[in-house]
């Protein structure tokens, strides 16, 4: 049978980004950076392909609207999942018969220190994600949701606190983060050898990853920034007020609690 293998591609983790100017359309540095997210995401395919040159291979979007990645110059071999909203959001493509996923430019969750563009989900909604009582940022909440498929994450790349936030899985450190908008980085073209070298043995050793794994029901709380931004998630019926900025929400499993933080984060920015 096939291995079919996920590659979730986010933007603020590659190397050469900085600042989240740098990653919104219309910045000056943006169209730049598109070739280099696409660069990062084919090093992650020819890695795949190196270890088993008959899997099926799909890259998903995960920055923003999921219109990034620039489709012409993305390995020909992978099919590309992009645009907004799309089932899954970050881990559209991600199914039972899901054999590993790969997590390329990554990021810390809110409210790490010396992070580069550090945040959850939505930088300007949501302050903390916890279930189960466990604080959770993208890589957490991504990785559990891989696992609930059975499905292991085997790899992350991004910042040196993205490593940091990623036990058990493999980690290429494109960049070491000296705060909020600054790092010492790997040259583009030096980010995408280690992850293309990486991923064959990350996949070499899916059997041994032990994921975050949450069993049902999940209690799950949403800290957002500000009251207001609670309101029209108050509408879901079984949403409760924890206090004047938390939404609280018993989710019957995990992945029903993963479709709820998307939808508090969409509501919330009303």
């Amino acid at each position: 049978m096939e291995m079919r293998v996920l590659v979730s591609v986010d933007m603020e983790g590659i190397a050469g980004v900085v600042h989240g100017g740098e990653v919104i359309p219309g910045h000056s540095e943006y169209e730049r950076n598109r070739k280099l997210l696409t660069a990062e995401a084919n090093a992650a395919v020819r890695g795949v392909l190196a270890y088993d040159a008959a899997a099926q291979v799909q890259v998903t979007e995960a920055h923003a609207s999921f219109r990034n990645l620039l489709p012409d110059l993305l390995d020909r071999r992978a099919e590309l999942l992009r645009g907004t909203p799309k089932p899954g959001g970050m881990m559209a493509g991600l199914a039972e018969n899901t054999d590993a996923v790969l997590f390329i430019g990554y990021h810390g969750k809110a409210g790490t220190p010396r992070s580069v563009m550090a945040h959850t989900i939505s930088g300007g909604t949501v302050a903390d994600v916890r279930c189960n009582g466990r604080s959770l940022g993208e890589i957490g909440l991504n990785t559990a949701l891989a696992a609930h498929y059975d499905a292991p994450p085997v790899l992350a790349s991004g910042d040196d606190t993205v490593a940091e936030v990623a036990p058990g899985i493999r980690s290429v450190v494109v960049k070491r983060a000296l705060g909020a908008g600054a790092a010492a980085m790997l040259h583009p073209d030096e980010a995408c050898d280690r992850i293309e070298h990486a991923v064959p043995e990350a996949l070499a050793g899916r059997e041994d990853v032990r994921p975050l794994r949450f069993d049902s029901p999940v209690e799950l709380e949403v800290q957002v920034h500000r009251p207001r931004m609670t309101e029209h998630a108050l509408l879901v019926p079984g949403m409760e007020l924890a206090d004047g900025c938390t939404l609280r929400y018993q989710a019957p499993d995990f992945l029903t609690a993963y479709q709820v933080i998307e939808l508090i984060a969409t509501l919330g920015a009303i």
